[in-house]
């Protein structure tokens, strides 16, 4: 990767920010030595600061690592390339310091299946105005699934796309998981989330049409080495909504569900619905 050219980048987004070296510093926890150096050409970002970096900097990880801004049609011929130069970065980190070899390769993964599913399928999707899953978080889960949360994740992905209906809206979704059960060992999960979807159109300005907050019990299986959703269940409005809850939900998570307008859950989700709403209209109007 260009260092210079990375640092040189970062100096210009900065300044275009009117911040000073130690105002980004103490927004993503570092030191303004550190954002000197990396200005400098004498360092790049650690991976785990790649993210929060660019959300400062408001533009994509692909961006930052090519050291410049993006059109569209550039884009994904940036992309492959980055991941490859992540990857090389990573193992010169790795060999200098074994002890953070299993940190490095999981942060590697979050960010080689963050920008592949954001940028690869989903750049497909929003070019063929298709609807656009973008982030999950809040993983709480009982026993220990390992990666093969990554895999479910994703099954849960493919189904919310597959039920929004084309039209000249745009919909973007984020939900939490508050809860994944293995039922049978690497073969059937039951995952309890709240979905959070928002359509928008565009004209002149961008309009938000509709909005929807919903709990959603999901059951995932292997079926042919491929994690499926064979169900997904919510529960009806009115009167029968307190008492789904009580038969999709296990009572905790129930409870806290419950609080998911008063703790922080939806209003993360929609606040993270907007950050991509933001990139999306910034990069593809």
């Amino acid at each position: 990767m260009e260092q210079e050219k990375i640092g040189k980048f970062i100096a210009t987004l900065r300044k275009e920010k009117n911040m000073t070296q130690m105002e980004l510093a103490n927004r993503i926890q570092v030191s303004d030595r550190t954002i000197s150096k990396w200005e400098r050409g004498r360092g790049l970002p650690e991976l785990s600061l790649l993210v929060p970096l660019c959300e400062v900097l408001e533009i994509s990880v692909n961006e930052l690592l090519s050291g410049e801004r993006l059109s569209k049609e550039v884009y994904q011929e940036h992309l492959e390339e980055n991941i490859l130069n992540t990857i090389e970065y990573s193992e010169k980190k790795i060999k200098r310091n074994v002890r953070g070899y299993q940190l490095v390769l999981g942060v590697i993964l979050v960010i080689i299946v963050g920008i592949g599913m954001m940028f690869g399928i989903d750049i497909h999707r929003m070019r063929n105005n298709e609807p656009v899953v973008f982030s999950t978080w809040g993983y709480s889960y009982v026993p220990p699934i390992d990666l093969h949360e990554e895999y479910i994740d994703i099954a849960i992905k493919e189904y919310i796309l597959d039920q929004e209906e084309k039209s000249d809206e745009k919909w973007f979704t984020a939900f939490r998981t508050y809860l994944i059960e293995e039922k049978q060992r690497h073969q059937k999960y039951i995952l309890y989330c709240v979905v959070v979807e928002e359509s928008y159109s565009y004209e002149e300005e961008v309009i938000l049409e509709s909005a929807s907050i919903i709990p959603y019990q999901f059951i995932v299986e292997v079926i042919d080495e491929e994690y499926t959703v064979t169900s997904a269940r919510h529960p009806r409005d009115g009167s029968l909504y307190t008492e789904d809850m009580k038969v999709l939900f296990p009572s905790y998570v129930h409870e806290e569900i419950d609080q998911m307008f008063v703790d922080g859950t939806v209003p993360r989700l929609q606040l993270e619905i907007q950050e991509q709403v933001k990139l999306y209209y910034h990069t593809f109007q």
